[in-house]
């Protein structure tokens, strides 16, 4: 149903997020998600059919030509960033599909019910946890764990946003994060297997097998089953680039959509526009 106040979709209530995805699937698609680092992105996914648009930092970075793991990274203030995406270029071109806001959930610096608060107010559909420290490893992860920065804050953030009545689609590495997200009341469940393979500043190899991606994939699936079986389990990263792709891993587990932020909105770009200019050079001129 469209916002009263706008006559467009956003924002939508949790409970009205829910039951579109579900009357996606209802028609035998798949849920198809994609990351938005700017409004003509967003304008033409929307166009396309995916079901949730999801702002992350890392698109403003991906979109300058980084790699999006710069996301991660203290090159701004990842929180600022997503929050500016959606309210001058993506809230103002999105008609009608939700449009959900990545959230840094373990930035000391703010008060999560009072930002979550100005999310809700802004009229973003829900929240994700971007960027997300569930895809940091080894020693690193363990200072952030020891010294308050730890994935904790985002299952936190989860249980709030649960409280405030706004959907919630989470990135989880493990099966052990993975009950923790279904424990605190997320909606959708997004098994992240690593950096998205390919393009021009896509990993090569730094990323996990096939049959790796499909055994973690169905693994984080499992263990949130034994907590809830009202969970939406969607796949993203490493060697899941294209729709073929995706499809494979869907038809391999018990997912049920993709997640593409690269893979949607960088590989098209690079490969759209390098086609095209190719072309107008090779327009002859007389002499």
């Amino acid at each position: 149903m469209p916002n009263q106040w706008t006559g467009k979709g956003n924002p939508y209530t949790r409970e009205e997020v829910v039951d579109r995805l579900n009357d996606t699937l209802s028609k035998g698609t798949a849920i198809i998600v994609a990351g938005a680092g700017s409004g003509i992105s967003a304008k033409f996914i929307e166009k396309g059919g995916a079901d949730l648009i999801i702002i992350y930092n890392s698109g403003r970075f991906r979109m300058m030509g980084h790699g999006s793991t710069a996301g991660l990274m203290a090159y701004g203030d990842a929180n600022a960033i997503a929050m500016e995406i959606g309210e001058y270029e993506v809230l103002p071109v999105v008609q009608e599909i939700p449009v959900i806001c990545g959230v840094h959930a373990t930035d000391p610096r703010r008060r999560m019910w009072h930002w979550l608060g100005k999310v809700k107010d802004m009229g973003f559909s829900g929240v994700n946890n971007f960027p997300t420290h569930t895809i940091i490893d080894g020693h690193f992860r363990g200072v952030l764990e020891e010294t308050g920065m730890s994935v904790e804050k985002e299952f936190e953030m989860i249980g709030l946003a649960r409280r405030m009545e706004m959907f919630s689609i989470v990135y989880v590495g493990s099966p052990e994060e993975a009950v923790r997200m279904a424990q605190n009341g997320a909606d959708a469940i997004i098994a992240h297997v690593g950096t998205t393979v390919g393009g021009s500043i896509g990993v090569r190899d730094a990323v996990v097998s096939w049959d790796e991606t499909i055994k973690r994939t169905q693994d984080i699936i499992d263990a949130a089953k034994t907590v809830r079986k009202d969970i939406f389990f969607l796949c993203h990263g490493g060697p899941i680039n294209t729709p073929e792709d995706a499809d494979r891993v869907i038809q391999a587990t018990d997912c049920v959509g993709f997640v593409g932020a690269s893979s949607l909105e960088r590989m098209s770009v690079e490969k759209s526009l390098e086609s095209l200019t190719r072309e107008f050079k090779a327009i002859p001129v007389r002499r």
